[in-house]
């Protein structure tokens, strides 16, 4: 099997460089890994394939790679392992180039403890899935010592060798065997899924750091709702996501929900975001979305779901946080969580309290009609509504109607002069200078004084200033 190498290889000139520079110098070079992979399994569907990374492995050390690439600005991220990374002259585009070698020794169950230079069969044979461990030549010629083409065929995940001692060296391979079924709409094999059942109660032995970046990655495919049923098979998701692992057999009104109890409902939800966004922050909303609910079942004697929201937000606050997602990504995501049923009664609100909810997270810079890059916050909480009706018998009817008033409030946006208006116009200075003291009636006045200039029922500060000292006469 052969590889056309200069389609391959179009879009990256530099790469084509690093190949040629090292087989001049009279040393081993092969592509490896993903891009070859993919290569393949495109070729195979008949799709066009546009290489995103092209790792490289050599017979050369790092060493010899520094010097023969010495005009060339070297990132030394890992060379006690055998690879540097070569960042391209022109454009920034950076290529991992690692030594062909052994490995041995997995005291810690991440890396090895001892690494030594070798040949370039044995530096497969360390690698962790079979369709993983294919490599071309400088011609394109493809290299499978360890079976990666007929499972790339039959489209399943096989450890490389005994699955145990794969997932021993690197426990957090578990998870890559999770995301490369999904990624690839492959299956995991027997053997191999056994193996995962085994030694899943390690998996949290692996950093918290390591388990996010490898769920995002889940997340990001375009099957994440059977990532999770994956996850909880192998038996993977009560470690590493016990809130989510704890909404099987919480029941719902069929009323509502036909599609089953809270856990179905999620993996639902999830499948509808697969087919429309790949976006992993939206998605761990969707995913959290009601895990309030076990708590707030119980609280309430099994009598209603009251509250779940507050819950959900708090629950997946604490969840987050233990994922060590960034504290912005965080608040993000809690906020979906908590508003996602408040923003489906967006049209039984009042004007003023619509535009709040809508402008929370406002980017001031964007196009005032651009409604995913103007108020992206808001847009996450449509499309989450989206993704919670159309996963329960509301379906359209829930969220038509939301999207239907999302667009008379750009409009009214419009008309009004914006949100930063309403702020500018009338302040808690102004206040402040009528006399009232700062605190809690102070904010309220705010409040409400803004929000009739944003339902339009205010249009000058003079009608601000005289509604306000209204307020302040009442308040006294």
């Amino acid at each position: 099997m052969r590889l056309r190498m200069d389609r391959l290889l179009a879009d990256h000139p530099f790469a084509g460089e690093i190949l040629r520079r090292l087989e001049e110098a009279g040393h081993t070079v092969v592509l490896v890994g993903g891009v070859v992979r993919d290569a393949l399994l495109a070729a195979q569907r008949g799709e066009e394939f546009v290489a995103q990374d092209v790792d490289i492995a050599t017979s050369a050390s790092p060493e010899e790679v520094r010097k023969l690439f010495a005009d060339w600005h070297v990132l030394s991220v890992g060379q006690s392992f055998g690879v540097v990374v070569l960042v391209a002259p022109r454009g920034g585009q950076q290529y991992e180039v690692a030594t062909f070698r052994t490995e041995d020794g997995y005291s810690d169950g991440r890396r090895p403890d001892r690494v030594e230079w070798g040949t370039l069969e044995k530096d497969v044979q360390r690698r962790d899935f079979t369709v993983n461990g294919l490599v071309a030549t400088v011609e394109g010629e493809v290299l499978d010592w360890v079976g990666g083409i007929p499972d790339l065929a039959a489209g399943v995940v096989r450890a490389i060798g005994d699955p145990a001692a794969r997932f021993a060296e690197d426990r957090l391979r578990m998870l890559r065997a999770v995301r490369f079924a999904c990624q690839l709409g492959f299956t995991i094999e027997g053997a191999t899924a056994a193996a995962i059942r085994t030694h899943a109660p390690r998996i949290t032995s692996v950093s918290w750091e390591r388990i996010r970046d490898e769920l995002l990655r889940i997340l990001a495919t375009p099957r994440s709702g059977e990532g999770i049923l994956l996850l909880d098979d192998l038996g993977l998701l009560e470690p590493i996501l016990p809130e989510i692992a704890a909404l099987r057999g919480v029941p719902q009104p069929e009323a509502y929900h036909p599609e089953g109890d809270v856990f179905t409902h999620t993996v639902a939800a999830l499948r509808v975001a697969d087919g429309l966004w790949d976006d992993p922050r939206l998605k761990l909303a969707v995913l959290y979305h009601d895990v309030g609910k076990p708590v707030a079942l119980a609280r309430s004697g099994g009598e209603n779901m009251g509250g779940h929201c507050g819950i959900g937000a708090d629950i997946a606050a604490q969840a987050l946080t233990r994922l060590r997602l960034p504290k912005r990504d965080v608040e993000w995501v809690v906020h979906l969580v908590r508003e996602h049923m408040r923003v489906a009664r967006l049209p039984e609100m009042g004007l003023g309290k619509q535009v709040r909810l809508l402008g929370v997270g406002e980017d001031e810079r964007a196009p005032s009609g651009d409604l995913p890059r103007r108020y992206p916050l808001f847009a996450d909480l449509l499309r989450l509504v989206v993704c919670d009706a159309e996963a329960s018998a509301h379906r359209a009817r829930a969220w038509h109607p939301l999207l239907a008033r999302t667009v008379g409030l750009l409009v009214h946006l419009r008309r009004v002069c914006g949100i930063r208006y309403a702020r500018e116009l009338f302040t808690g200075d102004d206040l402040l200078a009528m006399g009232l003291p700062p605190g809690p009636q102070l904010g309220e006045i705010l409040d409400r004084v803004q929000e009739r200039i944003l339902s339009g029922e205010i249009a000058t500060r003079d009608e601000a200033l005289g509604y306000a000292a209204e307020l302040v006469r009442g308040q006294r």
